[in-house]
């Protein structure tokens, strides 16, 4: 009886991880979020005004980007997403965390030096700024989606 009281929370759980993401995978585009609502609108705004020297596509949110998906760590949502430089995509990276209340924004912006030679380990030439001060488990979730990448090691 035990194994199938096991089996039935891991699929509840399970199931609950995946309603999560569906419910934002096929709906966000990070650079179509500022536009679907408001309250994205300002507190990205809040996050960036008081930063210095960023390009115009992350004060906008306005490079390419992939479905964003819902993460939870610890208890804590958040609506997490991947955007880059328009024909630099290597190179100019942005990953951000929205806290579901919509409330909170962080984000990672990765820079690489153009032109990096073949063989050399992106990782160790990477420029890493955070945004927003993210606590240690908000770091961790937005490095983590920069490590998912298969050209990054």
């Amino acid at each position: 009886m035990s194994f199938f009281k096991t089996l039935f929370a891991a699929l509840i759980l399970g199931g609950s991880a995946a309603a999560l993401a569906a419910d934002t995978d096929t709906q966000f585009h990070l650079n179509e979020l500022l536009s679907s609502d408001v309250t994205y609108q300002e507190t990205w705004r809040d996050l960036v005004e008081d930063e210095s020297r960023l390009p115009e596509w992350v004060m906008n949110l306005s490079g390419d980007a992939r479905p964003m998906q819902g993460l939870e760590d610890d208890g804590d949502k958040y609506l997490v997403g991947q955007l880059c430089a328009v024909q630099n995509c290597f190179n100019q990276r942005l990953y951000t965390a929205f806290t579901w209340d919509k409330d909170t924004a962080y984000a990672l912006y990765v820079q690489l030096p153009d032109g990096l030679p073949v063989g050399h380990v992106p990782s160790q030439h990477a420029i890493l700024r955070w945004l927003g001060e993210p606590n240690e488990a908000v770091q961790t979730l937005l490095l983590e989606q920069l490590q998912k990448d298969p050209n990054w090691y």
